[in-house]
């Protein structure tokens, strides 16, 4: 019962919190503020990076882990973005003046920055597995 805990509850409930406060954090050093739903955006994204090669029948390659950990970020981006932004209204951020954007909420530019950023989340998710849970 104790491993079924940590490993289905506790495990992930922290590398989604780590993942979103890194994220929340490094945005109000980038653009000085940041919105609650970015930790609950970045931290899922962190998660479904981390997961990605955690199966056991399937190991995709670095640069495959990459591809979709950065599709991964861009997805929950644009659903974030339609929720606070779109609906919401909260205006939390806005592509529009970004040179391929869609609808204002995801863009190329931004895709191919979290390409390089998604090997930093791999590498951080391996660590806190490791010598946090010592999985």
């Amino acid at each position: 019962m104790r491993h079924f805990v940590i490993t289905k509850i506790v495990q992930p409930l922290f590398l989604m919190s780590f993942g979103g406060m890194v994220y929340f954090n490094f945005e109000i050093l980038y653009r000085g503020y940041s919105h609650i739903s970015m930790i609950i955006c970045g931290g899922l994204a962190f998660y479904t990076i981390g997961l990605l090669k955690e199966g056991k029948k399937w190991h995709p390659s670095f640069l495959l882990q990459m591809i979709l950990g950065s599709l991964s970020i861009i997805y929950y981006e644009y659903l974030t973005g339609v929720i606070v932004n779109i609906y919401l209204k909260l205006h939390v951020w806005d592509y529009s003046k970004v040179p391929f954007n869609y609808r204002g909420q995801i863009c190329i530019p931004f895709l191919i920055i979290w390409f390089f950023v998604t090997p930093l989340c791999i590498w951080m998710d391996d660590v806190i597995r490791e010598v946090v849970f010592k999985s």
